[in-house]
């Protein structure tokens, strides 16, 4: 029994996690994957959007401007990734310069700071490397980089530290209402809890058709990524979006807040919703856009690509009958339109006590600071909790040892030798920092989850010479057999049994 559960550890269910722990409230997130971070939130630019490209008046609008104005000092607060690097968007016809005025406006309606429109010679004395054919630009200095799964992971963490109960391996398979409230069945368990928060990311319609009459589809839009060495990283120093078009915010040319250069998305609706594979055609069309943003982008840097999926959400029409039989027909045609143009963030009209966060395609990730906020209220106004009087507001992450000073290094290696005992030569990660990962809070069960906590077998590389050794040092950390040691879900193991290959 718990006051609320949250479906789905993605950054969105994980921000409401954690702006949960600070009340007296018993919380637990269920998750069907065996890690934190393992669908959108893992597979995403990266960005904190400054906030110009929502429309004014939508949640998208407002959370947006909220979440980038958070993100800051959040970071401090929970030891993660971040800096405030600025975005610029391109316009490659002097015809077009109108509609940069118009995102700037826009803008300048949702409260977004120094924005202003540079000419061509502006431009290239911010960005040397812009294409050729750019004309001008919109500039935002308030946009950002983060790394996702840092900013997930730190959230969950913290979250786990003030009291929030975390069950991985937990598909919900259904939701039931009740007098009191909903139970959840899992494959494994039953819960109950006063409120259900729907945080399951493009599962997000499954979920919320099992309790509301209003039904949504979320349809998965995959983006295509392709992600450069290290050497090429300082390519461009802002992120370089083009002018956006209905499927989004176009292919971008972005730093990563750990040194790479990444290129994407591609914008293509599947009927999948794990269909993140990667495609020949998707590669050569993220290669051939960037190259319009910055010219000179050496594709033989390329170390690895990758595809995630955004939860883009459409409507079909309501039936009289499905309206009727719900017993609320208007309450169900009041929230269409809120599907049809933003997030869908709020309690069901027919189902009271399941409140949604989907939908939560790009500015999902720059809002979460704010969604967490934003949910965490609506579920205080319901049930009005006590807040905790030694809520622990902070979180230190794993020390870096690339990035440290000697003299941290040698505390460090003083403290632990394993500090000492490099890794994943790539990127510099050592066997301290990879039992770090494995003992904290939530500690990693795989090695992808060894790797978004590292970054071991992120580097050039990609796995090819530390994974072997991630493996053992997993097996004896968690006192199994190497043939336990998965990639990340069901299916990835690396090794089989003797008697299996026997």
């Amino acid at each position: 029994m718990y006051d609320v559960i949250i479906i789905g550890a993605g950054v969105s269910g994980c921000a409401v996690a954690r702006e949960l722990s600070r009340t007296e409230l018993k919380i637990a997130v269920l998750e069907k994957a065996f890690d934190v971070c393992e669908g959108t939130s893992k597979a995403n630019s990266g960005i904190v959007h400054a906030g110009y490209d929502a429309v004014p008046g939508t949640l998208k609008a407002k959370l947006n401007l909220e979440g980038s104005r958070k993100m800051e000092a959040l970071s401090r607060e929970l030891d993660f990734s971040y800096k405030r690097n600025g975005s610029i968007v391109l316009c490659f016809d002097e015809k077009d310069t109108g509609k940069l005025e118009e995102l700037k406006a826009r803008g300048e309606a949702n409260g977004v700071e120094g924005l202003s429109i540079l000419n061509r010679e502006e431009l290239l004395a911010l960005e040397p490397n812009a294409g050729d054919n750019a004309v001008a630009a919109l500039y935002a200095p308030t946009g950002g980089i983060v790394c996702p799964f840092g900013l997930t992971i730190a959230l969950a963490e913290n979250a786990a530290v003030n009291g929030v109960e975390f069950r991985f391996g937990e598909e919900v398979t259904a939701v039931e209402r009740k007098e009191a409230g909903y139970l959840v069945r899992t494959r494994e368990r039953e819960y109950e809890a006063g409120i259900v928060i729907n945080a399951a990311g493009v599962y997000a319609d499954k979920i919320h058709n099992m309790v509301s009459g209003a039904k949504m589809e979320i349809i998965p839009r995959k983006g295509e990524y392709l992600l450069y060495d290290k050497n090429v990283g300082n390519l461009v120093s802002h992120t370089l979006f083009q002018l956006p078009t209905a499927l989004g915010k176009g292919i971008l040319v972005t730093p990563t807040v750990h040194g790479n250069l990444l290129t994407g998305p591609t914008a293509t609706d599947i009927p999948e919703k794990e269909g993140t594979q990667t495609s020949a055609e998707g590669i050569k069309q993220v290669g051939a856009k960037a190259a319009l943003s910055v010219k000179n982008i050496p594709g033989r840097e390329v170390i690895t690509s990758f595809a995630g999926l955004r939860a883009h959400v459409t409507v079909p029409p309501y039936a009289a009958e499905e309206a009727s039989a719900a017993g609320n027909g208007e309450a169900l045609k009041s929230v269409r339109p809120a599907y049809e143009e933003d997030f869908v963030i709020g309690e069901a009209a027919d189902a009271p006590g399941f409140i949604d966060v989907a939908g939560m395609e790009s500015p999902g990730l720059s809002c979460a600071p704010a969604v967490g906020e934003y949910v965490a209220e609506l579920v205080r106004a319901i049930l009005k909790p006590q807040e905790k009087k030694d809520f622990v507001s902070t979180r230190k992450g794993i020390p870096c040892m690339e990035s440290a000073s000697d003299e941290e290094r040698q505390r460090l290696i003083k403290e632990n030798p394993a500090y000492g005992n490099v890794i994943c030569r790539c990127e510099m990660v050592t066997e301290g920092e990879i039992l770090d990962a494995i003992r904290r809070p939530l500690g990693a069960r795989t090695t992808d989850g060894v790797k978004r906590r590292t970054r071991a077998g992120m580097g050039r590389c990609q796995s090819g010479f530390c994974n072997p050794k991630v493996v053992e040092i997993l097996a004896r950390e968690l006192q199994v057999d190497e043939s336990e040691i998965r990639k990340a879900g069901d299916g990835s193991w690396y090794l089989l049994p003797l008697e299996e290959k026997a």
